[in-house]
Order: C-alpha cells, then structure tokens, then sequence
C-alpha cells in the first residue's frame, strides 16, 4: 500500500512553490467517514448532508480550496518519472495547470515549462494554450511521493490531444495490454489498424476509424476481464477478426 501524507503538503516544491501555493489535505477514508464541514462543494465519490461532507468509498480524500473529493483506492495510478501519461486539465492558476492522471496526485504543468522562460503570469493567458477539460499526453518530469508530481509536455507527440477517442482501463493491467516485447499491442494494432497511444495512468490514445477504434475498445474490456488468462492472445484474435 502507498502511504500519502495526512497533512497539507505544497503542490509541488522547488521555485514553482513561491508562486502556486495552493495546499491540498489528503487522508484515507471509508464509506461514510465525515471528511470535513463547512461549505465545501462535493466533487466526486463523496455526499453532502447537514454541512457535512461524507465519504462514499474507500479512498483518498482530498480538501483543496473549497471543494471535496475521494479518489478510489483501487485502481489508482501511482506516478514514476517518465512515465507517459494522459490526463485532463482540471484546473488552472496564473501560473500552473492541474491535470487529472488518474492518481492520488494532480499532474502539474507550469506555465513557465510551455511558454518560456519569458513566461510573465501578468501577461500571458493560460487558457491561450489549455483549458479545462483538454486532453493533454505529457510524461512524469519529477516526484518524490509527497507532492503532486510535476509533468512536461516538450518531446515528440507530447502536448494537446486533437484527435482520436480514449479508452481507460485499470493502470494495472497496462502491461498485459503491451505485452510481452509489444505483442499485444501490436496484434491489436495490425488486426484492427488502429493506433494505440498508451498511458501508463491506465488512459489509452485510440486514433483510426470508428470501426477500427470499437474494435479496440472492445479488445481493452476483453484484456482488462480477463488478464488472466494464458490463452489471452487467441481470444483477443478471435474477438477483433470477426
């Protein structure tokens, strides 16, 4: 089990904590633990009643400004740096996006890493680049497990998503879905001629047609249900030369 701090912690540490200072408290949490009271809003996995705010799984909470959530326990994605990951802006500041990656943690892409070193929080627009809701793909740049990890979006096929569908999957299962020396992977890929773009967070980038991409969705639900299994290959085969 990944233990998490259980007080507030900065975002992120180095230079870029002087100018996003926003703090998050985690905790662990079962079904119907009350997490906090006062007006906080409710995100996800989590209800409001009589001011309280109460836990609806077992997870990691999270209080942050004046909202509240619970990220499930199972299923979670725990960083390691350079991994390549797909993920969600969540949020912003003048200075950094939140990107959800299917974690305890909040992916971190500071303005200063995409606009320069010019970067000026008083004359650049954020939301010139990203806004909430973008799909952003961006590898894990540094983490230490007691902040929200840092990410980047400078290499090749890294940065805003413009096409293509996304598939999610339990982050634990995505080496069955590589395989071993990339067999899986590539069997999907020749038998359907769709591309797969994998996030190590559990999050899958499918480009092709509509046919092609159905096929690999359903290839991925076949994997995920059953990893199991030593004949994996073949089912997967039969399933997608239909």
């Amino acid at each position: 089990m990944i233990r998490r701090p259980p007080r507030s912690t900065p975002l992120y540490s180095s230079a870029a904590s002087d100018v996003y200072k926003r703090q998050i408290e985690r905790k662990y949490v079962i079904p119907g633990d009350v997490i906090i009271e006062g007006d906080y809003k409710p995100i996800s996995n989590v209800i409001k009643h009589n001011n309280k705010i109460i836990s609806t799984r077992i997870g990691m909470s999270e209080i942050g400004r004046n909202e509240v959530r619970v990220i499930p326990l199972n299923g979670t994605y725990v960083p390691k740096i350079d991994d390549l990951v797909i993920g969600t802006v969540a949020d912003m500041s003048a200075f950094a996006w939140e990107v959800d990656i299917n974690s305890w943690f909040f992916g971190i892409l500071t303005g200063s890493s995409v606009f320069g070193r010019s970067f000026s929080a008083a004359k650049d627009s954020m939301s010139s680049k990203f806004k909430r809701g973008d799909c952003l793909s961006a590898r894990i740049l540094s983490f230490d497990r007691t902040r929200d990890p840092l990410i980047t979006i400078s290499g090749p096929g890294l940065g805003k998503i413009q096409d293509g569908d996304i598939a999610k999957i339990s982050p634990s299962k995505i080496p069955r879905v590589i395989g071993k020396k990339g067999t899986m992977i590539n069997l999907i890929e020749e038998k359907t001629n769709c591309k797969l773009t994998i996030g190590q967070n559990g999050s899958i980038l499918l480009r092709g047609t509509d046919e092609s991409i159905s096929k690999s969705k359903d290839a991925l639900n076949l994997i995920e249900k059953n990893a199991h299994l030593s004949n994996l290959n073949d089912k997967v085969i039969s399933l997608i030369s239909k």
